[in-house]
């Protein structure tokens, strides 16, 4: 049975904060919920971007999904 939006969310964030890379792919996320179609992942992990709990990052040719705080951190 899919896990609820919350949780799913909760999951997605422990996710970028247990990891040990700063930035992840979506297909990531994917692992937090297996039960879960990949377009509701997605549209999860873009609510949680537009609550601010996880940024947008791009390499340039691919885009990717990091908690805000840890990226500023990589950046110094």
């Amino acid at each position: 049975m899919p896990l609820s939006d919350d949780e799913l969310k909760a999951a997605i964030v422990l996710k970028a904060e247990k990891s040990p890379k700063p930035q992840l792919y979506i297909k990531d996320f994917y692992k937090c919920d297996t039960d879960s179609k990949p377009r509701r992942i997605k549209n999860v992990a873009n609510l949680l971007v537009r609550e601010g709990k996880l940024m947008y990052w791009s390499s340039g040719s691919t885009t990717m999904y990091a908690i805000p705080s840890r990226i500023q951190n990589e950046e110094k």
